[in-house]
This record gives C-alpha cells, structure tokens and sequence, in this order.
C-alpha cells in the first residue's frame, strides 16, 4: 500500500513537472514568435522607405530620420514595465541595438547597391533584405519548435538544428526568387538559379553567426553572393 502511494505521488509529481516543462515551452516558442513578427514588421517598414523614393540619397535620409527618432523612443520606454511585456529581449538593450544595426546595415546596402551600382541593382537590396527577414524568422521558429537534430560545431553558438537551417534555406531561396521575379531582374530560370545559390550562402552564414551578427552578415552576404551570380550569368549570355 506504502509503495503504491509513493508510486502515485512520484507520477503525479512528474506529470506536475511534465506540465511546467511544457508550459515554459509553449510561453518560449511565443516569445519568440513575437521577437520574429516585430523584427519582420520593422524589415518590412525599411522596404517601404526603400521603395517610397525615387532617389538613393532620399531613401537615406528617410531611414536615419527614422532611427533617429524610434531609437530615442525606444530608450525611454523601455524603462517602464509594459516595454518588457511587449518587447521581449534576450539581453537588456537588445530590441533599439537590433533596430539600429539593421537600419544601418540597409543603408550600406542603398549606398552601394544603388547610388554606386545604379538602380537597375536596387532589386538587390529588396531581396538581401527579404531573405535575412524571413529566413532568419523561419531558422527561429521552426528551429524552435520542430529542430530535434542539432549541429554541432565549435564556431556554431547556441543550439542549432538541421530543421531550422533548412527552413532558413527554403525561405531564404522562395524570398530571392520572388522578389527578382517581382523586379523584373530576369527570366525566371535565372532568377531560380541565382535564389537556389544565394540562399545556400545565407543559410551557411547565418549558421555560422555569433552574438547576433546575422543582421549584418547575412544580408551582407545575400547581396553580394546575388552580385557575383547575376554579373557572372550575364558575362556567360544568360
């Protein structure tokens, strides 16, 4: 009888445990679905001021009016407690360093992607962005919530899975190819050779990122692998 009661109490002891498990899963893979669905939706806002102008130097000052007064606002707001309700960080100082470093990052890419390379090359920008903003999100949540093979490396930080770097591949790969195909970049087999290729590189770089560097890395290199691919077909008569 003894023994029953100390089985008993054992199962519902871990059922108990089972359920905190569980529930701090679930609140982990929501925080980090919001982490992603802010971070897209500020990817997206810098699309737009790409797209609103008609010139290089205009889309510029538009993004550093626009970081010059989020940043300030995000400082003073995070000191109050609703902010880590709603931003949920990793580290403290995270979001408004995330939000910078992205909006610089956008601007390297204007400069030389579109006031040094002319504006036939602003596709490029478009779709390095779309394919760290989506990539990185569906790396995250897939990762996050299916990954069971994790990669193992001495320069991979954290747990990385097989899942979420291939889920960053895929959408990676459908983000370049959809935006080249939407810009007019060129026939659709090119456009699919260059997405293929350039989103390996994505995936590969990301993997390799370390303390959050994926937001100047991984656009970085999606743009100028895209570059090198398209130069190279059009030196072959594609």
């Amino acid at each position: 009888m003894k023994g029953k009661l100390v089985a008993a109490g054992l199962i519902a002891r871990m059922r108990k445990i089972s359920g905190f498990i569980k529930k701090r899963a679930d609140k982990s893979l929501l925080n980090e679905m919001l982490r992603k669905f802010l971070h897209i939706i500020c990817t997206l806002f810098l699309l737009v001021l790409v797209n609103a102008f008609n010139e290089w130097y205009d889309a510029v000052i538009a993004m550093l009016v626009f970081v010059s007064v989020l940043y300030p606002v995000l400082t003073l707001t995070e000191h109050f407690p609703q902010y880590g309700k709603f931003f949920y960080e990793r580290r403290k100082g995270e979001v408004k360093k995330s939000v910078l470093i992205l909006t610089v990052m956008v601007i390297v890419l204007v400069v030389v992607f579109w006031g040094l390379l002319g504006v036939d090359r602003k596709y490029i920008i478009i779709a390095a962005i779309m394919a760290w903003g989506f990539g990185d999100a569906a790396a995250a949540l897939i990762g996050k919530a299916f990954g069971r093979h994790f990669i193992e490396h001495r320069h991979i930080e954290g747990k990385k899975t097989v899942e979420g770097t291939l889920a960053m591949y895929m959408a990676s790969s459908l983000a370049i190819f959809a935006t080249m195909m939407l810009q007019g970049a060129g026939p659709w087999y090119l456009c699919l050779a260059v997405a293929l290729m350039a989103a390996l590189v994505c995936a590969v770089v990301e993997l390799f990122s370390l303390r959050g560097s994926d937001t100047i890395t991984v656009p970085l290199s999606a743009a100028i692998s895209m570059f090198i691919l398209v130069s190279f077909f059009s030196q072959l008569g594609v």
